[in-house]
């Protein structure tokens, strides 16, 4: 077994070499632990919006003549853009208005910057109702300067419409957006759809929700909740049960805010009422097979009233109230294949590509390995300087976890040289972020990676919310250190995602706890009856 290690400078001093960065990886050569339309565009009128050619946009043929670069700084136009940007950092929309009212009686050029700062401050919190109408004006001004908008122009527009009761005005500019060829985010779509929920348009909240579904817009946790909430209300159980699995697929964890508007649907007359009292056993153990575990989508199992309370599992995975096993859904190796394919490509965009291919030779010399070790952060965990010891410790004593046996290794530099000389050290350049270098090496070798690192940062956020959160789960070791040894905490034998049972009961995580300073909680949802014969069977079930 042999490990990998490097570290910043700016954590320690050695008269040894000095490494960049920490990583640090387990390796077993012979035994290894398997883990496994056609375009139309908005344009205004003093009364009202009406649709008009996508030719209303020009650009502007003139070209200002060169200046210096202090006249460029004094000029009005760069003047007028360094105040509004003030003005949107302190949110000040008079004062942002009142640039622009004296800008326009100066006469003075206003560029597609300045215009987005004046809308945005109008859709800003701190705005008035008649700030909202002065976005539209400012924009009907755009429009006449032959400032073409962008998708910041429209994202703005679609909060002030909003923002002015009007989800089918925000609705509107959507199109007119796509139908201009400019991609929609999730932040454009979000107001419009808050809207139509917040009126009971079920049906327009369903249309753009499609819409969104074709743009390739995933909707995320807030959106997904404000359509369950409109469900519920409205006693729609198809969609809620479509939801349910929308948010298994988006957040696998639910907040507080949506933990409790589960449970009301739960409660509810409509839940109760809504369900089929026989079902084809085999279609939906085909469901659950085909689906890869956890789930069959095959609709409500069951009539009659829920008993839904928050309960906690085991360390295999049982449900403490109901005594139902949570299952481990496997990952698709393909997807593995293409996440590390993936994070390779953003890793050489993010770090020097030269230093990154010299890792990867190593990589394809050293490894596989069982285990990589964020050095970094079990060496600074709980501590104000970097402890060689305490790496040690976990680095031991994960080394035992995976093969059953303990060695011991010469502290501080001569510690570092010995793992040099196993070829387990790896020196990240000076400058790099190590975070890009133990992920992908655990990533590719399909192993564990040994950090308390929440992996929650911007960083880790460009790996977006699908695979790479499965992943973390299945992969992660996270631990305790102390004076008789560190504490380790393996991956679950279970997947903490939203399940649907082949009975029809729901279990669904929460955010509350964590599964090791506290237990988390899950909502269990079962059919009255059901519970009632589980507590007649099993009366020690609570204890």
């Amino acid at each position: 077994m042999l490990a990998v290690i490097s570290f910043h400078s700016s954590l320690l001093r050695l008269s040894a070499p000095v490494y960049s960065a920490i990583t640090f990886a387990w390796r077993c050569r012979h035994q290894r632990t398997s883990l496994r339309h056609k375009p139309k565009h908005l344009s205004f009128t003093k009364s009202s919006i009406t649709s008009s050619p996508l030719s209303t946009f020009s650009p502007r043929s003139t070209e200002a003549p060169k200046l210096s670069k202090e006249a460029r700084r004094k000029s009005p136009e760069n003047i007028l853009r360094r105040n509004l940007d003030r003005c949107s950092h302190l949110g000040d929309v008079a004062e942002a208005l009142r640039l622009y009212d004296a800008a326009r009686d100066a006469s003075t050029p206003l560029s597609l910057h300045h215009y987005n700062v004046l809308l945005y401050l109008c859709s800003h919190p701190s705005a008035s109702s008649s700030d909202a109408d002065r976005a539209l004006d400012i924009f009907r001004q755009m429009s006449r300067d032959g400032i073409e908008p962008n998708e910041a122009t429209y994202s703005t527009l679609v909060r002030v419409a909003a923002t002015r009761g009007d989800p089918d005005q925000a609705y509107e500019f959507i199109k007119t957006m796509l139908a201009s060829g400019i991609t929609p985010r999730l932040r454009t779509y979000s107001p419009a759809l808050f809207g139509f929920c917040d009126i009971d348009d079920v049906d327009k909240a369903h249309e753009l929700e499609d819409l969104m579904v074709t743009s390739g817009v995933a909707a995320e946790e807030p959106e997904l909740a404000v359509l369950f909430r409109l469900n519920s209300r409205l006693g729609r159980g198809e969609d809620v049960y479509r939801l349910l699995h929308k948010l298994r697929l988006a957040v696998r964890k639910v907040s507080e805010t949506t933990a409790e508007m589960i449970e009301g649907w739960f409660s509810s007359d409509a839940a109760a009422g809504v369900g089929v009292e026989d079902w084809d056993v085999e279609k939906v153990n085909e469901g659950v097979v085909e689906g890869g575990g956890g789930w069959h989508g095959q609709g409500w199992l069951g009539k009659g009233k829920w008993s839904v309370a928050r309960s906690e599992m085991d360390s295999q995975g049982v449900c403490r109230r109901c005594r139902e096993r949570m299952v481990c859904i496997d990952i698709d190796p393909r997807e593995t294949e293409v996440f590390a394919r993936s994070l390779a490509e953003l890793s050489c965009k993010k770090v020097a590509k030269a230093d990154f291919a010299r890792f990867q030779e190593w990589l394809d010399q050293h490894g596989p390995f069982d285990a990589v070790i964020d050095g970094a952060n079990v060496g600074l965990n709980k501590q104000q300087e970097f402890s060689f010891f305490q790496l040690n410790s976990i680095a031991n004593g994960i080394r035992n976890r995976i093969r059953g046996r303990l060695a011991d290794v010469p502290r501080n530099t001569k510690l570092l040289e010995s793992w040099r000389q196993a070829g387990a050290l790896y020196s990240t350049p000076p400058g790099s972020n190590d975070d890009w270098y133990w992920l992908y090496a655990a990533v590719r070798f399909k192993c564990l990676v040994v950090t308390n690192d929440e992996m929650r940062d911007h960083l880790f956020a460009l790996l977006g919310n699908n695979f790479f959160p499965r992943w973390k789960e299945k992969h992660q070791v996270r631990f305790t250190a102390s004076c008789p040894g560190p504490t380790f905490y393996m991956p679950p034998p279970y997947s903490i995602v939203i399940q649907e049972s082949r009975d029809g009961s729901w279990h669904i995580p929460t955010i509350i706890g964590d599964d090791i300073d506290a237990p988390r909680q899950w909502i269990c949802a079962k059919r009255e009856k059901d519970i009632f014969s589980i507590e007649d069977s099993s009366p020690s079930i609570h204890s």
